[in-house]
């Protein structure tokens, strides 16, 4: 079932795998965007990053994420380390998600328990620092079914995956389409470019379009310009910058299941 909403048409800047290591990626577009105005932001939060520099002993990195709260972004939780930790794949379609499609889909193969164990981590973590928290992003959008009986246990109010959001803790679902680029090397840049013009040209009349960035956009002139200049077109366009969990909130009272 897919819920639809209506009214005015919105835009969400949502940054992944945002980490103290992933910050100097992202430090200039930030600045860029700081620049055009007051934008919101969801920013999608790695406790451990590839467990390597955890956000608790990182203190400049804490103040970073508060500042940014105080300006009106969004933090959410965005798996605990992002990197697939599991034992090895059994089938040939587990092999291919979990080391052709991706490398870092953490909570993929997760059972319930471990699943569980991650997010009330994460949580906490949230809790500890007083950073509000409303929702999860798996990596890659990779979530297990122990994932989504974790979730519906859990004082969460959304989850997604590329084409929608997710209520919590019933998983109705409703449509938020977004726009994301694989940069990492030319050609894929490439290719993403047309992709993307094709895809915000079908999505004209979408209620919502979500961006989604990732570090490795942030290190090419090419594939960050063309996030800087996307955004300034669809706000000069008429469309409202907001976090997610702005917009589910604004939109709550639309946000039924279709029949």
């Amino acid at each position: 079932m897919v819920d639809h909403v209506s009214g005015e048409r919105s835009v969400l800047l949502v940054l992944h795998d945002v980490a103290p290591e992933t910050w100097p990626d992202y430090q200039p577009f930030v600045a860029a965007i700081d620049a055009m105005g007051s934008i919101p932001m969801t920013w999608l939060v790695v406790p451990d990053f590839h467990k390597r520099n955890p956000i608790e002993h990182d203190l400049p990195f804490q103040n970073l994420l508060q500042q940014r709260l105080s300006r009106g972004d969004e933090l959410a939780l965005h798996g605990y380390y992002h990197c697939d930790d599991g034992p090895p794949a059994r089938t040939p379609r587990d092999y291919f998600m979990r080391r052709i499609y991706t490398w870092e889909g953490e909570f993929y193969a997760l059972d319930q328990r471990q699943a569980m164990g991650r997010l009330e981590a994460g949580i906490e973590l949230f809790q500890r620092q007083g950073w509000p928290l409303h929702g999860f992003v798996a990596p890659a959008w990779l979530m297990s079914d122990g994932t989504r009986q974790a979730l519906r246990q859990l004082p969460l109010d959304y989850t997604s995956d590329p084409h929608h959001l997710y209520r919590l803790p019933d998983f109705s679902r409703i449509e938020a389409p977004g726009i994301v680029w694989s940069a990492r090397s030319a050609w894929r840049r490439g290719v993403s470019k047309l992709v993307s013009d094709h895809r915000e040209a079908r999505l004209h009349n979408a209620s919502t379009i979500r961006l989604g960035l990732h570090p490795v956009d942030m290190r090419h002139d090419y594939s960050r310009n063309y996030w800087l200049q996307t955004l300034k077109r669809l706000i000069e366009s008429g469309r409202q910058p907001m976090t997610k969990a702005a917009w589910l909130k604004q939109h709550a009272s639309d946000l039924r299941p279709a029949a």
